[in-house]
């Protein structure tokens, strides 16, 4: 059934436009708000204590504020107004830091500052500023990029969702708009791990099928998420379990001086968010959200929305943050989701083409995933610095498929005739349940051996306990068959150490090896080497390289899949399946034109081998898997497949500097694989080119009113597919394509324009954002997929239906943060000068 939203969609607006006027017409006195943070070591997470601040204003009244940090490398700076402004910090031999920070009405700017050493100490040499974008791992050299939410937030098109916001980066494709699945230099999304606070968490996604890193909601906000890091290849040797990229994402603390609230009301979900100290005056703060479904809000208020196929989904995070004497900080975190969708196709009686489920069937679904944890963080002295964190998560799926049989009748009304449908009966056909429970822990150790040496070490190991149930009616829909049941336990464990060695004040040299083990079955990678090489030259110029051995283990599920022998024994198909292995290699060139203006470019190539194929020769592989709703039931596999990937990605990027943005890159790329037929072949993700334009400025109105807007362009080339046998599909109930012939069609182009345009007002204690996210906004007709789609009205009829993207989708939200009547009790210095 075609879904038409227009109906919440104007009400949505209508109250944008009330509020919007409502407030508009006001004149306020300035309003100003504190800017506090932490100055600390980036290796030790030492406290720089006197480390000088310096906060000047971006507009034309050049405004300075001057402190310096008290004993625990924290600062702050009481009534600033609201504004754009540079925040640098300098410390006697570290290199300067320089940022660009918002300072709105309703929450206080808190920033954490990591600096680095310099290694040389006459005072002949003149210190350059750490570059704006820089990756927080200190042991990353290349192929890494900042996840800043201060510069992704305002992205066109992104949905606050930061998987959508990082498919704008160089060698990265987004251009499925059901889902936010990270295509990363033409990887299957499978290859992709999600980190939080050093432990791998599931899918964070809702409506996430099995085996798969993506979904259409993210259960992730941006809001609860401190800049983070994202790498493309050749990652530290820290990571693990990977052959594409790793998402290390990180928690914000609370405001530990101010009680804060947030709330947020918009197409995508309706939130609430508070923070404050937990106990006044002793650093501890707390920081928790919650969102839940408009529509499903609206639905059950009794708004029509034009389907009751209506998805359902509510999320929710914490971070609970206690500083401990001695330089140690404890902390309690979490996040999880569910979310569940009903596609009736019995009740329709119109002929219609329903957008998310098939013709055939009604569907239940439902999904939910969690991961709560607890660390400890001790700086025990200048050099040491120690971490370790315990968690446990789960992630489960349950799904319910009934068969319909249906029948026609046609009338005549005005001359024409109406096709009206009649379901005659109703029997199960599928229904499965995946639940994964796993216990998981992390600790590394960084020593920080002199200025030029830096050592870190570690570990991570994760218990899996699985319990996997599925059972479906054959072909002839007669007999039911157990394709999953399974209940059992496997542990991945993974050690690693490496090694930073600061050449001199110009190169870096990284080294690192790790090990990886799944006692599921019984796989094993032994001192995968991982290295990192960096080298500034004059006129800001960095020349970077990496190489790297990786591994990861295949998707849980297919460990258990069986089939009956004989004699009617089950067999586990796929139990004893090898890791997926892959070559990584890097060169990059970075230039910085201004402080702002960064141009970047990267060539690279990777080889997968090990990859799971069909044991006889066909088509199939593991590297096209894991970027649909769909799941797969494959023969018995062998890890004999390979892959390459090659490429060239550009950037230019300028950072929100003077109150305007703009980032533009492209990638130019081949992906190819060779399954057990032995030919090569195109993956489904080779679209051979991705490119983005993106840019924003905002407008000041008065003193306290700004209007930002923004856009972006999206191009990519289309995916892969083959021809159809139709005959096959006819027998098995899903597509089916000729071996001979496999993706050697393609869809045509993807292109799409996004616009954005937001309205923020600050008042004393609470500031007002108003947005409208204009996705597609040229409706362009972009193709999702194929899907098996028979005809009930000419059964003789190719059952192949081309599934379209989305269409014009306008996403609404409105957005205001408090600030609660409250002295702020700080152990900071504040002082007018240096």
């Amino acid at each position: 059934m075609k879904k038409n939203y227009n109906t919440p969609i104007l009400l949505l607006l209508f109250g944008a436009i009330i509020t919007l006027f409502s407030t508009a017409n006001y004149s306020f006195s300035q309003v100003t708000q504190n800017v506090r943070g932490k100055v600390i070591d980036s290796e030790s997470r030492y406290p720089l204590i006197g480390a000088r601040v310096l906060l000047f204003s971006e507009d034309e009244t050049e405004k300075e504020y001057k402190t310096i940090t008290n004993e625990f490398g924290e600062f702050l700076i009481s009534e600033v107004p609201v504004g754009k402004y540079s925040l640098q910090t300098r410390y006697e031999l570290y290199q300067t830091r320089t940022l660009t920070i918002t300072v709105n009405s309703g929450k206080e700017t808190i920033v954490e500052i990591p600096m680095q050493e310099d290694i040389v100490t006459t005072d002949e040499v003149q210190v350059v500023g750490t570059k704006r974008g820089e990756v927080l791992n200190e042991m990353a050299t290349v192929s890494a990029q900042q996840f800043s939410i201060e510069e992704t937030e305002r992205y066109a098109g992104s949905r606050a969702d930061p998987a959508r916001m990082a498919s704008n980066f160089a060698g990265v494709q987004g251009a499925d708009d059901s889902r936010n699945d990270l295509i990363i230099r033409g990887n299957s999304p499978l290859g992709v791990l999600y980190r939080v606070e050093g432990i791998d968490i599931p899918n964070p996604n809702h409506f996430a099928v099995s085996g798969s890193t993506g979904g259409p909601v993210a259960i992730l906000n941006n809001k609860i998420l401190a800049n983070s890091d994202f790498f493309m290849s050749a990652f530290p040797a820290e990571y693990g379990n990977s052959t594409a990229g790793v998402f290390d994402l990180r928690f914000r603390n609370g405001n530990k001086d101010k009680h804060e609230l947030t709330g947020q009301f918009g197409f995508l979900g309706t939130e609430v968010m508070a923070e404050g100290p937990i106990i006044e005056n002793s650093g501890s703060s707390y920081l928790v959200m919650g969102r839940y479904s408009t529509l499903s809000l609206f639905q059950l208020m009794g708004v029509s929305i034009g389907t009751d196929a209506v998805p359902v989904y509510g999320d929710g995070a914490f971070k609970l943050n206690y500083p401990t004497k001695k330089g140690a900080n404890l902390s309690f975190w979490g996040m999880g989701g569910a979310s569940s969708i009903e596609i009736k196709i019995s009740e329709q009686t119109t002929f219609t083409e329903e957008a998310f489920g098939e013709g055939d069937r009604d569907q239940y679904f439902a999904t939910s995933m969690g991961v709560v944890g607890g660390s400890y963080k001790k700086t025990i002295n200048e050099k040491l610095y120690f971490k370790s964190s315990l968690a446990g998560s789960w992630d489960i799926q349950r799904s319910n498929h009934d068969f319909l049989i249906r029948s026609i009748d046609t009338t005549m009304e005005g001359g024409s005739p109406i096709i009206n449908f009649r379901t005659d009966s109703i029997y199960p056909l599928m229904g499965y349940q995946f639940r994964t429970f796993k216990a998981s822990s992390y600790s590394s150790w960084n020593y920080k051996i002199n200025k030029q040496h830096i050592l870190r070490f570690g570990y991570s190991a994760d218990a899996y306990f699985i319990r996997n149930l599925d059972s479906s009616l054959n072909a002839a829909h007669d007999v039911f068959s157990e394709r999953h049941n399974f209940s059992g336990a496997g542990v991945l464990f993974q050690p690693f150490v490496q090694y930073k060695w600061k050449v001199n004040q110009n190169m870096d040299v990284t080294a690192g090896l790790h090990n990886q083990y799944f006692s599921l079955s019984n796989s094993y990678s032994i001192a995968e080497p991982r290295l990192g090489w960096q080298l500034r030259t004059k006129n800001k110029q960095t020349w970077k390289a990496g190489v790297g051995l990786h591994s990861q283990m295949q998707p849980l599920y297919q460990y258990t899949y069986q089939r009956f022998d004989n004699d009617g024994n089950p067999m586990l198909m796929n139990k004893n399946m090898d890791f997926t292995r892959s070559f990584h290699s890097a060169f990059g060139y970075e230039k910085v034109f201004k402080k702002s203006l960064h141009f970047k470019s990267e060539v690279y190539y990777q080889y997968l081998y090990g990859i799971p194929v069909d044991a006889f020769p066909s088509a199939f592989s593991l590297i096209n898997q894991g970027s649909g709703f769909q799941r797969f039931f494959p023969n018995t596999l062998v890890n004999e497949g390979n892959g390459r990937n090659y490429g060239v990605e550009f950037t230019i990027q300028k950072f929100f500097d003077k109150s305007f943005y703009f980032l533009v890159t492209a990638s130019f790329f081949e992906s190819e694989y060779r399954a057990s037929d032995r030919v090569w072949r195109n993956t489904d993700f080779n679209g051979r080119y991705a490119a983005n334009f993106l840019m924003g400025k905002e407008f000041k109105i008065g003193d306290n009113k700004v209007l930002a807007l923004g856009t972006k362009v999206t191009g990519t080339g289309g995916r892969w597919y083959g021809f159809v046998d139709a005959d096959a599909s006819l027998q098995e109930n899903e597509l089916v394509f000729l071996d001979s012939a496999f993706n050697t069609r393609q869809f045509r182009d993807y292109f799409r324009l996004d616009f954005k345009i937001t309205y923020k007002i600050n008042q004393e204690r609470v500031m007002h954002e108003i947005g409208l996210d204009l996705v597609n906004i040229l409706n362009t007709q972009n193709i999702l997929a194929l899907s098996y789609a028979p005809s009930l009205i000419d059964p003789t009829a190719e059952p192949v239906a081309e599934r379209l993207q989305l269409g014009f989708l306008p996403i609404f939200y409105y957005r205001a943060d408090f600030r609660l009547k409250n002295k702020p009790k700080v152990r900071t210095i504040s002082t007018p000068g240096f």
